[in-house]
């Protein structure tokens, strides 16, 4: 059995979501930004909707997942967002849903901070791509928006999201 994650939720994440990997083990994939944060992740039969593919709200969660996890790896997790009363909360999620995927399928989730203001907003992307061909199977864009657990309200990034954060940003491509 795969190892139980804890999410940001509290609750323990679907053992579909595994252990990260390092981005050198996924040079193999056509990333779309470099120096990329991995999850492995495979659907399971509940992930499976009444088209007979992936549902759309699994790939949600799996990014919600991965978002932490990387945050995590990054030194910023849930308790320093409550000990802070700060967090990056999603403002927008846009999701490109590319290909379907089925139960049992190997697939490789990516996520990158690709913007930040340096004030209070930042953007994340993601990318699902399929393992056996290298087909991107999602992509995915949040802005994000810092505020204050206390009240809700959107505050400016505290110093210690600016120095764990900002370092791990790369250049989103241009359209």
């Amino acid at each position: 059995m795969l190892p139980r994650l804890a999410c940001a939720t509290g609750r323990k994440c679907h053992r579909h979501v595994q252990s990260a990997r390092t981005a050198s083990k996924g040079t193999h994939l056509n990333w779309d930004y470099p120096h990329a944060h991995t999850l492995p992740v495979t659907p399971e039969p509940g992930d499976i909707d009444g088209l007979q593919h992936t549902n759309n709200a699994v790939y949600v969660r799996w990014c919600e997942h991965i978002a932490w996890h990387h945050s995590a790896a990054l030194g910023l997790d849930l308790d320093d967002y409550r000990r802070l009363d700060r967090a990056m909360a999603i403002r927008r999620g846009e999701y490109d849903y590319l290909l379907p995927t089925r139960a049992g399928e190997a697939l490789t989730l990516a996520t990158w901070l690709c913007a930040s203001d340096g004030r209070s907003s930042m953007e994340r992307r993601f990318q699902l791509v399929r393992d056996s061909d290298g087909a991107t199977v999602v992509r995915g864009r949040w802005d994000l928006i810092c505020i204050e657990l206390s009240s809700g309200r959107a505050r400016r990034l505290p110093p210690e999201f600016v120095a764990v954060y900002e370092p791990a940003i790369v250049a989103a491509r241009q359209a």
